[in-house]
């Protein structure tokens, strides 16, 4: 059914004959395709059932950064109803690509100022009216992950009803501290794999921006934790504290002290969530390949709760489950969810 609404669009926009290369889904329930036609030309093509999710949030955030001058894909066609998008092909040159690449001519500082100079301009922005805003009750729904779905298949935790009390209690109090910065449109999955690299472009428009569907309006520390603790590779500490450096200097916030003491709750923050969400989808989505992400966010969650506002967190970890426990040994996939081909790497 999909496939048959998929090739009435493309006939629709001209491109019925145009050859179709299927792209490597992401986490989400979207999929996309590489529409190439007969002069060359190149197109994706977003298919987000709409039964799942709506293309709208994607459309009214990827106009608002073209009208602001980022580089978003530009929309050369959709159907919302049937939750289909034809969109710019900004090729094959992610960040993640070309910093695997050791011919790419271009290294990691250069690549990730470019990115933080793209935040910088975002938070310089004025804010739409449209998405909603980075509340504590959603930065809580989504801590609540790790309990919910890391939690119940770790063996050997001690966890129990009162531990659970306790997390929630260390959240709460760590998600009403007082903003360091202006409020910001944060873009939620800033990092490697969806920032491609333009080249050809000046400027901000250099970095191209995908995945932003889920803008909210919060902190601008949020970001730049999803961009320098990326989930899928180690960024180097050297570019780290160069980058933090740079934009500590370019942005306006209340006190430095109180910006990096949001920037580690909220990285503690975004790494529970994160364990929780690859726990899900090898637990419930039988998608047990992102368990092989989950040590690297251990090592960010580890050293971010080096910090002393996260010290109860830390305790709290240290009380339910030991170091070694976090070791994904312990992590037992239910049977009916396990597929042959999972490897878990315990390093990266």
């Amino acid at each position: 059914m999909r496939q048959e609404l998929i090739s009435q669009f493309l006939a629709d926009n001209h491109l019925g004959s145009a050859y179709i290369e299927p792209l490597i889904a992401d986490a989400s329930f979207r999929t996309y395709a590489r529409i190439s036609n007969d002069d060359g030309q190149t197109y994706i093509v977003m298919d987000a059932p709409p039964n799942r999710e709506s293309v709208e949030p994607f459309v009214y955030i990827d106009q608002y950064l073209r009208k602001r001058g980022f580089s978003a894909p530009e929309i050369y066609a959709q159907d919302i109803e049937n939750g289909l998008l034809l969109l710019e092909d900004f090729g094959n040159d992610s960040f993640t690509k070309l910093l695997k690449d050791p011919h790419s001519g271009i290294d990691e500082l250069t690549l990730y100022t470019c990115a933080v100079d793209a935040l910088i301009a975002l938070g310089r922005a004025s804010l739409p009216s449209k998405i909603p805003g980075y509340n504590d009750e959603l930065l809580m729904n989504e801590v609540m992950l790790l309990p919910d779905w890391y939690m119940p298949n770790l063996e050997g935790a001690n966890y129990s009803s009162a531990q659970r009390l306790e997390y929630i209690r260390i959240w709460k109090h760590l998600l009403s501290s007082p903003k360091a910065a202006e409020d910001v449109v944060v873009l939620r999955d800033y990092h490697a794999d969806n920032l491609m690299w333009l080249p050809d472009r000046e400027g901000v428009q250099r970095v191209g921006m995908l995945d932003f569907q889920d803008a909210v309006i919060g902190s601008p520390a949020y970001d730049l934790v999803s961009l320098l603790e990326d989930a899928r590779r180690d960024v180097s500490p050297a570019t780290v504290k160069t980058v933090l450096s740079y934009y500590a200097s370019q942005r306006k916030t209340v006190d430095d002290e109180a910006f990096y003491a949001q920037y580690a709750m909220l990285a503690a923050q975004r790494n529970c969530k994160i364990i929780g969400i690859f726990a899900r989808l090898a637990v419930r989505d039988n998608k047990p390949r992102y368990l092989n992400y989950i040590p690297r966010v251990w090592r960010h969650l580890a050293k971010g709760m080096e910090h002393p506002v996260l010290a109860p967190l830390h305790q709290w970890f240290s009380d339910v489950m030991d170091e070694g426990m976090r070791d994904l040994s312990y992590f037992s996939v239910p049977q009916e969810s396990t597929q042959p081909e999972l490897h878990v790497a315990t390093s990266q």
